[in-house]
């Protein structure tokens, strides 16, 4: 399944090439995605800028999301690092200048209810969505997967390689492909998973062979020994060295893999 606000915008264009006012109506009135460039954030926390090449536009701060605070105002975080991006939005209001001039007044939030509609009626889980990083933690990863609706991706979910933060794996701004896991109709919550696209370990292993010698990065120590990543979701148990620290990239030598337990013993040697 392609991203939830592909769907959403489907056979719809993000721009406006005839800018009629018959055109923006038209465009007002089906709710089309349109891109609209942020040149700045006012005192007011509206965000101003323009629609297409031309045309004058603004989204009031009450229109910037669907998620408010406790007060009942969108959060400055969700406005402030919008400044010289190109977001998604739809038309709000058509206001016509006694010039004959068109400002628009645009709605980002108008787009996130549209998208959580139709999460409402179609998401479950399996389904697979393209999004975006937006933020990193130590315990999870959040991606817009779609019109600002935003999924958790916790460690466990991103890889077998006990990663200490999902900044080891993903950089914000990355696009990248994910699975739902679960989906609660009443708080809207979406649970996230990615490692599935980065194969099982019976795919992986295929590669490595018993006194392969191989570069591995250190992800975690347990009283037993030292975990080695060998490339994301393969990970196997090497004995402890002193020396060594989580993130050192290290030399590892394959001593055993077994297959039916799904796992990997490893000599570190360099």
């Amino acid at each position: 399944m392609e991203n939830s606000e592909k769907e959403v915008k489907k056979k719809s264009k993000r721009g406006i090439e005839n800018y009629s006012l018959e055109a923006l109506e038209k465009a007002k009135k089906s709710q089309q995605v349109l891109d609209m460039h942020i040149d700045e954030i006012d005192s007011n926390l509206n965000m101003v800028g323009i629609v297409g090449r031309k045309i004058k536009a603004r989204i009031p701060r009450n229109e910037a999301s669907s998620i408010v605070g406790d007060d009942g105002l969108v959060e400055e975080r969700h406005i402030v690092n919008k400044k010289g991006k190109v977001i998604p939005v739809c038309i709000k209001e058509i206001i016509t200048n006694e010039d004959g001039s068109v400002e628009l007044v645009m709605s980002k939030r108008m787009l996130e209810l549209k998208v959580r509609k139709w999460m409402y009626m179609h998401l479950k889980p399996g389904m697979k969505l393209k999004g975006v990083v937006v933020a990193t933690t130590e315990y999870a990863a959040f991606v817009d997967v779609g019109g600002g609706v935003t999924g958790i991706l916790k460690l466990l979910d991103i890889s077998d390689s006990m990663l200490q933060s999902a900044a080891d794996m993903f950089k914000v701004s990355q696009r990248i492909e994910v699975i739902v896991k679960k989906y609660d109709r009443d708080t809207g919550r979406i649970e996230l998973s990615y490692k599935e696209f980065l194969g099982s370990f019976e795919e992986n292993i295929q590669k490595y062979h018993e006194g392969d010698i191989v570069e591995g990065i250190v992800r975690n120590r347990i009283k037993s020994g030292v975990f080695v990543e060998l490339q994301p979701n393969l990970v196997g148990l090497a004995e402890h060295v002193n020396g060594i620290e989580y993130g050192q990239k290290v030399l590892v030598s394959i001593r055993r893999i077994i297959p039916e337990k799904k796992k990997i013993k490893l000599i570190i040697i360099g």
